[in-house]
């Protein structure tokens, strides 16, 4: 590698971090953004914890006890809100108020502006799953071995670069920032709850069709990760992995910079 290309890399470095600098500023200045997308899991989880902290394991949460359960699906709730809908929201608004057609004016390269925003996605997913994992400690459910921590960091980071792509091709979709929250959450919810997150669902029809969408794949990869055996879910890995693929793809085709032509 030469001189100059050692310089270039250098500086694509530190325009990478200060563009994760000004999304993590501008996201803890905006306390509506941090309470709904950080402070929300941590809360349920809190409140779970007092609802449901002396449930022994039993068949309704498969064999677990009630926060064994509750860990895994509230950290993959944080990560789908940090990495899906708060993503999703913040360029459905920022196309609208014409921010990231100047920002696309600027030599800042779009790869980095992108990173940017998927690293400080990612930066408060981790933020939210350990408090989430240390709410639970604090009710008695056990911290993983040290085995069980690589597969547990794969899943949280395949879910994460899913949620992400997904994010961008939703906000590639939405028309304008007004519908923005509520086209997001519209999607997000219905999910949430077929998918296990707040309560085992004991519905065999329910669960055949939340199976092949994103959400209960994430957690039931997540709750065996956590479980003492560490089961890995390769099916469930394997239904991210083509979420994201999918996400991907749509984001690439469908993503505009300019709110006039965003369909």
């Amino acid at each position: 590698m030469t001189p100059t290309d050692r310089r270039t890399r250098r500086g694509d470095l530190a325009l990478l971090w200060h563009q994760i600098r000004y999304e993590q500023l501008s996201f803890w200045r905006n306390p509506q953004n941090a309470i709904f997308t950080f402070v929300f899991p941590v809360a349920i989880m809190v409140i779970f914890g007092a609802l449901f902290g002396g449930i022994a394991a039993d068949s309704y949460f498969h064999g677990l006890s009630a926060l064994r359960y509750y860990v895994p699906t509230i950290a993959a709730l944080s990560v789908l809100s940090a990495c899906y809908s708060q993503l999703a929201i913040t360029l459905a608004t920022r196309r609208h108020q014409g921010i990231l057609k100047r920002a696309h004016a600027t030599p800042l390269p779009a790869w980095t502006y992108f990173a940017g925003l998927l690293a400080h996605a990612v930066l408060v997913s981790v933020a939210d799953v350990t408090l989430v994992v240390g709410v639970g400690v604090l009710y008695g459910v056990p911290v993983p071995a040290a085995g069980q921590w690589p597969e547990i960091l794969l899943i949280l980071v395949l879910g994460a670069a899913a949620f992400c792509a997904l994010g961008v091709a939703v906000a590639g979709l939405i028309p304008n920032a007004e519908a923005a929250p509520s086209l997001v959450q519209l999607v997000q919810f219905p999910l949430v709850f077929i998918s296990g997150t707040f309560m085992p669902i004991h519905s065999d029809m329910l669960n055949a069709i939340a199976d092949i969408l994103p959400v209960r794949p994430f957690n039931q990869a997540l709750i065996g990760a956590f479980s003492e055996d560490g089961a890995f879910d390769l099916k469930s890995l394997a239904v991210l992995l083509i979420w994201g693929l999918a996400g991907t793809l749509i984001a690439v085709t469908r993503f505009r910079w300019d709110s006039q032509h965003a369909r």
